[in-house]
């Protein structure tokens, strides 16, 4: 299976859909709004004043243009051509000078011809869809100037390895949690691979996380990877951990009738003890001058 291929067209037939669901007519009527995503590490992220960034699996764009606005002179890599057209179309309509390059992530060094970064980005939801932790940060470390730093922002693998079922019933597909009928008590269930498999989950999900419309290409190709895998890739990789922040919260509702939203940061998390779940968690490292 050409996993790329899979999701690819899964990506390709998401974007329209997320380019009317993403909040992207607030960061166009605001040349200072930022993504909520960016905008929740801000002070761990700080400004980018004069940095060359590069936005690895940025989608269509909008935590890219944030990251602009911080200052930084950004580059946007993704596999999806449909969603590089929708990011080019904000970048156009918000009057930001981005460049955005076709590519997977392994290909990167070559599709970016050598280019090297003083900021390597990678947001939430993106690393999921490799298949191996090691590969991405030797890929991050090529991609780094000496004394360019990492910065990763992602959902915990622990909340990656939970499934929503009702009490006394087997689990559903994750990917259609959000339309679980019937009755009886909601409780996550631990049922998924936390650390990283050879073999990929395979998921046929009709509807995205964002709106109520059909995707047209509902197959894709996931992996799960341990914090400890993750940690481990980046030094084995030669970048040195300078944080590691777990948090309660994700910007999704990832658990859905167990998480409530904070409507302060559009984040949420579990409603019942939120201390019990590490939902996402951001790393940052630097490679050695």
């Amino acid at each position: 299976m050409d996993y790329l291929a899979v999701n690819r067209a899964n990506w390709d037939s998401r974007a329209p859909i997320h380019a009317r669901n993403y909040g992207i007519d607030r960061l166009l009527a605001d040349p200072s709004a930022l993504s909520d995503v960016v905008r929740f590490d801000l002070p761990r992220l700080g400004l980018l004043d004069d940095l060359d960034v590069l936005h690895l699996q940025c989608h269509i764009g909008t935590d890219t243009l944030s990251l602009h606005r911080l200052g930084g002179r950004v580059t946007g890599l993704d596999l999806s051509p449909v969603s590089l057209a929708e990011a080019r179309v904000l970048a156009r309509e918000a009057g930001a000078a981005i460049d955005y390059v076709e590519s997977d992530v392994y290909s990167a060094p070559d599709a970016l011809a050598g280019r090297s970064f003083d900021l390597v980005y990678t947001g939430v939801g993106a690393i999921c869809w490799l298949p191996d932790i090691s590969r991405w940060a030797r890929t991050v470390q090529a991609l780094l100037r000496p004394g360019g730093r990492l910065f990763i922002r992602d959902g915990h693998p622990v909340l990656n390895s939970l499934i929503v079922q009702r009490v006394g019933e087997d689990h559903p597909d994750r990917e259609q949690q959000a339309w679980i009928t019937g009755e009886g008590a909601l409780t996550p269930a631990l049922e998924l691979p936390y650390f990283e498999q050879p073999e990929p989950l395979l998921w046929h999900s009709e509807y995205s996380y964002a709106g109520d419309e059909r995707v047209g290409s509902p197959a894709s190709v996931e992996w799960n990877h341990g914090l400890g895998e993750i940690v481990t890739a980046v030094l084995d990789a030669g970048l040195q951990l300078t944080s590691l922040t777990e948090h309660d919260s994700a910007p999704w509702e990832a658990l859905p009738g167990l998480m409530v939203e904070d409507e302060s940061t559009g984040e949420f998390r579990l409603a019942d003890r939120p201390w019990r779940l590490p939902a996402s968690f951001t790393l940052t490292a630097r490679r050695p001058a």
